[in-house]
């Protein structure tokens, strides 16, 4: 089956900048889409990023628009999300996921263990 290991977060101060990688092995996800949700204590798991399987059409939540880049690279079959002016409301676990269809959703096959961002003031 396949996993995804995240691996990238930490402690940070405000405004500073981290690189999330995620990592799949046990088959290719060159075409499945790739992403990024986050759940910080006590809320709801959230959508932050997505990338298509072709690398032509990413999205993200309008909370880190401008803020994150997530790529991609199918022949490492790996996925990051390069986030900088981070701000507290930033922590949380941040998980990866792959699936069919156009983005990751809630309901993408594969998930991650997640990784801990945490943002001080």
């Amino acid at each position: 089956q396949v996993r995804l290991v995240e691996s990238g977060g930490g402690l940070v101060q405000a405004g500073d900048s981290l690189r999330l990688s995620c990592a799949a092995s046990g088959r290719s996800l060159s075409l499945y889409s790739m992403g990024w949700f986050r759940q910080a204590p006590g809320k709801e798991r959230e959508f932050v990023a997505t990338i298509d399987w072709s690398r032509t059409y990413t999205r993200y939540a309008d909370s880190v628009k401008g803020r994150f880049t997530i790529s991609r690279d199918n022949a490492k079959n790996t996925v990051d999300l390069q986030m900088n002016s981070l701000k507290p409301e930033d922590t949380a676990v941040y998980f990866c996921a792959a699936g069919l269809g156009a983005e990751v959703t809630s309901g993408s096959a594969y998930w991650g263990q997640g990784t801990q961002v945490t943002v001080s003031s």
